[in-house]
């Protein structure tokens, strides 16, 4: 057996492969539009950290936990300033989740952050037994959800946490936008009572709101108005959704576009005003459409049962997603503006 170390003559060094994975290598497959260069304060998992520590400073009860991953969700942000309560559990999320728990038993409100593939499929039983059963108020913060984290391929793809979370009895779940919603969303889950699932997105995500917007758990937030369309979105689909109803909006179509941040509660009375008001409900999502927040909407208007409204959803097909940059995947499902634009014109 050859003792040959993977970095000697001959061999690519195993630092420029991670850079390959994460679409920074000059590969030819790098897309502009997926790489670096964007104000990291305006980065949903940039803030992370940083807007925590904050919080920290006038409320003892915070810790913040993750698993290796640190630097991917800038929890370190938050370990410089406040060391004694940041944990690295390693690559253990179950353990994590669990250990999570148990500090919050003990009065903490514990932060376990890790990426949504990890945080929502590894940790599901632990999400659901040791935090949401006895409605410990763990926030589970999952990262690079959906398929931001292209080149790793399906292992780390994120498109089942939704549909999984959503059925989880007691448990909160909620997707941040861009900065200013992270912002929001973390200052009022601290005294939000019982668990929750945090999902964010690939650390990208250009700015929807120009300052921290008011968050309800069980709300919504309307990002703009229109008569004939109703886009509900969430997560990183906000934005395109938005320029989306701008082009259509050239063509006198006015499209509403909803932010339906909360998935669990859901803003049932949104959705009824939209249907009421407009007669087409399309969702956007970053994720699986099997039991994602396109089922949940769709389960709303089935009870409502009002007549002549058009429904349908959009996101990723019950299918593994193939290899490749964020963006090219994006315009593949047509999750970009075009493709949402053309979707939505589909419907009406």
């Amino acid at each position: 057996m050859s003792t040959q170390p993977l970095t000697g003559t001959g061999e690519q060094d195993w630092q420029d492969q991670s850079e390959v994975f994460n679409g920074t290598a000059d590969t030819g497959l790098r897309d502009a539009r997926s790489s670096d260069g964007n104000d990291t304060r305006q980065i949903p998992a940039f803030v992370f950290g940083e807007e925590l520590a904050d919080l920290a400073e006038e409320d003892p009860r915070i810790v913040v936990l993750t698993a290796d991953l640190g630097r991917a969700s800038r929890a370190n942000d938050f370990r410089e300033r406040h060391p004694e309560r940041f944990f690295n559990t390693g690559i253990a999320e179950k353990n994590m989740i669990t250990m999570a728990a148990g500090m919050a038993s003990a009065g903490c409100v514990p932060f376990a952050s890790t990426f949504a593939s990890f945080a929502a499929l590894l940790g599901a039983e632990q999400i659901r037994t040791d935090c949401a059963y006895p409605r410990m108020p763990v926030r589970v913060v999952g990262h690079h959800s959906g398929i931001s984290l292209g080149f790793y391929g399906t292992s780390h793809h994120s498109l089942e946490d939704l549909g999984i979370m959503r059925t989880i009895a007691d448990l909160t779940v909620v997707a941040a936008t861009d900065a200013n919603h992270l912002r929001a969303v973390l200052r009022a889950a601290v005294d939000h009572p019982g668990a929750m699932y945090i999902r964010l997105g690939r650390g990208r995500d250009p700015q929807v709101y120009e300052t921290p917007p008011e968050v309800r758990f069980g709300r919504s937030l309307t990002v703009r108005e229109g008569g004939d369309l109703t886009i509900i979105s969430v997560g990183s689909t906000v934005h395109p959704a938005l320029e989306a109803a701008a082009r259509l909006g050239e063509h006198g179509i006015g499209v509403r576009v909803i932010d339906m941040y909360s998935i669990r509660p859901l803003d049932r009375e949104a959705i009824e005003r939209a249907a009421r008001e407009t007669g087409r409900i399309l969702v956007v999502e970053e994720a699986n459409l099997t039991n994602g927040l396109g089922t949940a909407v769709g389960e709303v208007l089935l009870e409502l049962g009002l007549p002549g409204v058009r429904f349908r959803k959009h996101g990723v097909p019950d299918e593994h997603v193939p290899v490749g940059p964020p963006a090219a995947l994006y315009a593949h499902y047509r999750l970009d503006a075009p493709g949402i634009e053309a979707v939505a014109k589909e419907l009406l």
